[in-house]
């Protein structure tokens, strides 16, 4: 079974209830929605794919990194859906399984078991014109866990390392703001 886009219009729903403020910023999702474009697939490229991401954090309130080797960047766990994807959720923690050995024994939804997504990140992908890709977009479906295991075996294919960082120390100023809300944290500083 693969992620349906009524799913992925579900998710959008609930990211919205949680975050109404972020309605101006996802038109090119509501559009592709709206068009019916085929979200799930990686090979949609009209104006972009779904993709699924794990922001991770442990006992110490820090964040879980990795280093991309293709990009050559800090980024967290995540990437494409699927066939096999039953939901968002379920394939941003299948993506984290593979990316960082970290498996769903050793990780739970912060928010439960029906989560809205922590936060939507909408980005252009350049084109690979080695792999025939045009330009698009990615939307990041990203949802927070919690880990109870450190125990970090990285896929050397596509990780070359990784890193338990501070909130603070995220490249991403409004996901570090959301999870220091969350986490209860002034400023996403870590706990002493």
């Amino acid at each position: 079974m693969t992620v349906t886009n009524a799913q992925i219009r579900a998710a959008l729903d609930r990211y919205l209830a949680r975050f109404p403020d972020e309605r101006d910023r996802v038109g090119l999702l509501e559009q592709a929605l709206a068009e019916g474009h085929d979200l799930s697939s990686r090979k949609e490229f009209r104006i972009g794919h779904a993709t699924a991401g794990a922001v991770v954090v442990d006992p110490d309130n820090r964040v879980l990194l990795i280093r991309h080797r293709a990009l050559n960047a800090w980024l967290l766990p995540g990437g494409h859906l699927e066939p096999e994807d039953t939901d968002l959720l379920a394939a941003s923690l299948r993506e984290l399984a593979e990316e960082t050995g970290l498996h769903p024994q050793h990780v739970h939804p912060h928010d439960g078991t029906d989560p809205a997504p922590i936060d939507l990140d909408i980005h252009r992908i350049p084109a690979n014109p080695a792999r025939g890709e045009p330009e698009h977009w990615h939307f990041d479906f990203r949802y927070l866990h919690r880990a109870s295991a450190h125990g970090v075996h990285l896929q050397t294919e596509e990780v070359t390392g990784h890193a338990w960082r501070s909130p603070a120390e995220l490249p991403a100023p409004r996901l570090a703001a959301r999870l220091a809300a969350v986490l209860g944290e002034p400023d996403g500083a870590r706990r002493p």
